[in-house]
């Protein structure tokens, strides 16, 4: 009987990476799983034949019908609700670096370094927004930055799907400090009582090791389409009036984007008040703190823009706690179905996910934000440490699914806003982030493995 579950629960796993690949609506996607994946092993808990199985997971076993439906449903999203609030003031953060012009100010000034040498400015810009991006977060903030990025690349010579393509590689680089996002990735690897296991402090040094890995690369692939092209840079022209008028923000200003994330790497400072300081800072030295109703104002405006550009990932980050919590009664059912399958040694995992690593495209299961949720819980159940799985898929769905992915709401604005098709843009970002992927998986490997 524990096998017919466990097939049962495997299936039903396999339908999941069939409805995400088509496309379907993910937060209902992981709430049917979550019922599924509840309802089985307790009708399987109800109906054992085996003792030694009953002996050897006698905890899970013996978990009644309320407890099981509190533990998934209730203390799910409940021990992510903490986490929450990070998402939440780093969006508001987001908001700040965008009104007060400190993040188009670091683009305009890094274009004027780069003078008339497409390769070189390219270079500087991609670092520049990889920089802001470990600050900013939202499909929201990579339009207002991207509409004044890419006209700029396109205007000096720069191949259409080049600059797409390097601009997406450095938004996701910088998404392996960002804080925001960290937070979302935390949500997968909570204990029982709902405290994360894999902290941002524990992640900080394979997350600056990350980041410089596909900045690197993102710059050798600069170089090598490039080498042969030569291009006069001149004045960028967009029919978008208020980019025109650009205000700069003064100097002093443009530490902004350090703040939250040096305030809480060298002096541990929480990273909602590094936020917080961070934010009024920023405000402060752009002269938008004039007088105290003009402050309340201003940062009332920016908090709900902050909250909208976040709105649509909370209902789906409210729901990945449920399937963790559902995934959690499946391990006896998975190691008894996979427990001779799945290998137990780190070095082949590692290898698998640097061959397998384009899975993490289209939702796969390769990628938190599809089916990946169900493979930690796989793999959890196998034995292996969230210190070891944690980079690992981190890897394949930043890099994958965040830089690289078409069915990614920002990729996809960016191909439309570029004309580039989604097959040529794939032609270019599949290859590269396969290679940055496999070189994350080979460090993960000799790190923690």
């Amino acid at each position: 009987m524990e096998l017919i579950i466990g097939i049962l629960i495997l299936l039903s796993f396999f339908g999941l990476v069939f409805y995400a690949i088509k496309g379907g609506n993910l937060a209902i996607g992981m709430l049917i799983m979550a019922l599924v994946w509840t309802v089985l092993p307790m009708i399987g808990n109800t109906i054992l034949s085996s003792p030694e199985f009953m002996t050897e997971y006698a905890d899970q076993v013996t978990t009644s019908w309320i407890d099981a439906f509190s533990s998934v449903f209730q203390g799910g999203p409940e021990g992510w609700g903490s986490t929450l609030v990070n998402v939440v003031f780093g969006a508001w953060f987001g908001r700040v670096l965008l009104e007060t012009e400190i993040a188009s100010t670091l683009i305009k000034k890094v274009t004027e370094l780069g003078g008339d040498r497409p390769a070189v400015t390219t270079i500087l810009l991609g670092i520049v927004t990889t920089v802001i991006f470990s600050s900013l977060f939202g499909a929201g903030a990579v339009v207002a930055i991207g509409v004044i990025v890419l006209p700029i690349l396109l205007s000096i010579g720069i191949p259409k799907r080049l600059a797409l393509c390097s601009f997406m590689l450095s938004i996701g680089a910088g998404m392996f400090l960002n804080p925001v996002l960290f937070s979302q990735y935390s949500a997968f690897f909570l204990d029982a009582n709902g405290d994360p296991t894999y902290t941002y402090s524990g992640h900080v040094q394979w997350g600056m090791i990350a980041l410089a890995v596909q900045v690197v690369f993102n710059i050798c692939l600069v170089l090598f389409f490039t080498r042969k092209k030569k291009s006069k840079f001149w004045a960028v022209e967009t029919d978008r009036p208020v980019r025109k008028k650009l205000n700069y923000a003064p100097n002093i200003a443009l530490l902004t984007p350090f703040i939250p994330v040096v305030l809480l790497i060298v002096f541990e400072i929480p990273i909602i008040m590094g936020f917080l300081i961070g934010g009024f800072y920023a405000m402060l030295v752009c002269g938008r703190m004039k007088s105290f109703r003009e402050v309340c104002k201003i940062f009332g405006k920016d908090f709900f823009d902050g909250v909208v550009d976040t709105a649509p990932l909370v209902g789906f980050l409210l729901i990945v706690p449920m399937f963790n919590k559902a995934a959690e009664l499946c391990i006896p059912y998975f190691n008894v179905i996979l427990g001779n399958v799945v290998p137990h040694s780190t070095f082949l995992i590692a290898a698998a996910f640097a061959v397998l690593a384009p899975l993490g495209l289209f939702r796969g299961p390769l990628t938190l934000f599809g089916c990946g949720a169900a493979v930690l819980g796989i793999l959890k159940g196998a034995g292996f440490a969230t210190a070891f799985l944690a980079p690992l898929l981190i890897a394949t769905s930043t890099v994958m699914e965040i830089s690289c992915c078409v069915t990614q709401s920002w990729i996809a604005w960016g191909i439309g806003y570029t004309k580039v098709s989604s097959r040529d843009f794939l032609k270019l970002s599949l290859p590269c982030g396969w290679i940055i992927t496999a070189i994350l998986v080979m460090i993960t490997y000799f790190m923690f493995g």
